[in-house]
């Protein structure tokens, strides 16, 4: 038994010795170390043996099994070594290559509009003000002179949440809000961007867009104000040529109210097809705070007067670029997004 045991540690290193691969020795280990392999059915016939010999035997057993062992975990470095060494020979990164190039990202063209229109108003010492998207209907419609039965709700009495609860259709409702948190005190100057909803899908239309309001309150706030305010808007957005004018128009919540249009941003106010030949684009509306609604949101009619104006941030992106289809700032489609 004594040699067989030290034959089998003889056949088990040269098989370790000629092993190339993980396959190959665990198919040793199995072979000479499993519960079924060579070591075990010797170890299984030490009962056969006499008083004097089983201690002998079994030592040399011991040993052998534990010579294998160590034999094996070397035999298994090895070959672990030899293998990273071929995996990093194949995937040899050339440093000095230069790298593989990406595309770098940019703002939305409604972001970086929205943001610059942000810009020019904080220039000229307004705040901006942030509110739900989720309105009552007493901030976006009664609050703004806008009762149930008024007709101007036609046009945006649409995404109800609940009975008296609707996707906000303007950012309207902010100025009431803040005006609220903040009477009597002036002077009062804000704006108000953010997502609206209403039901309109078309090329010009989109039942979501962004909207910038803004407000201003005080004691001695005239229309020249407001003109004299949207004139350095357009210029600075447009160019210092833009000339703007203002035409009699009709909203709930100010009175008197205008539209305020731009000169064609295409021809300069020549006359194009982008402006039907007239020379003049429509931008936004505009007014003279409705005194009814200075009074619900706490502010003296008599003692305090103020302005508001309302513009579509893609209307503004839709000229500044020259984007004849909303949706198109929806699509997400790369090839557009690139042009801007």
């Amino acid at each position: 038994m004594e040699e067989k045991l030290r034959a089998i540690a003889q056949e088990a290193k040269q098989l370790l010795d000629r092993a190339t691969n993980m396959d190959q020795l665990n198919e040793i280990r199995v072979k000479f170390l499993g519960k079924k392999g060579e070591l075990t059915k010797v170890l299984r016939g030490m009962g056969a043996l006499s008083a004097d010999e089983r201690p002998r035997i079994g030592q040399l057993a011991n040993s052998v099994q534990a010579d294998l062992e160590d034999y094996l975990n070397h035999s298994m470095s090895e070959v672990k070594n030899k293998e990273l060494e071929a995996q990093l020979a194949g995937e040899k990164i050339d440093v000095t290559l230069p790298g593989t190039p990406f595309s770098l990202g940019k703002n939305h063209p409604l972001t970086r509009v929205q943001q610059e229109i942000e810009d020019i108003f904080l220039g000229l010492g307004f705040s901006i003000m942030e509110g739900p998207e989720i309105e009552t209907d007493f901030y976006n419609f009664e609050a703004l002179n806008i009762p149930k039965d008024h007709p101007a709700r036609d046009m945006q009495d649409t995404f109800f949440t609940g009975p008296e609860e609707l996707l906000r259709t303007h950012t309207s409702p902010i100025q009431i809000r803040t005006m609220e948190k903040t009477a009597p005190q002036v002077p009062l100057k804000i704006i108000a961007p953010g997502r609206v909803y209403r039901r309109d899908d078309d090329a010009t239309h989109s039942p979501m867009f962004h909207q910038v309001e803004g407000l201003a309150v005080d004691t001695r706030i005239t229309f020249a104000d407001l003109k004299g305010v949207l004139q350095i808007f357009a210029e600075e957005m447009f160019g210092i040529k833009t000339r703007t004018r203002f035409r009699p128009s009709y909203f709930p919540f100010t009175e008197p109210s205008a539209e305020m249009d731009i000169s064609c941003v295409m021809c300069g106010g020549k006359g194009c097809r982008v402006c039907s030949r007239t020379g003049w684009l429509e931008i936004l509306g505009c007014g003279m705070v409705n005194p009814r609604v200075l009074e619900v949101s706490g502010y003296d009619a008599e003692k305090f007067t103020g302005f508001a104006f309302g513009m579509g941030v893609e209307r503004i992106a839709m000229l500044k670029y020259g984007i004849d289809d909303m949706r198109l700032l929806f699509d997400n489609d790369l090839r557009f997004l690139a042009q801007i």
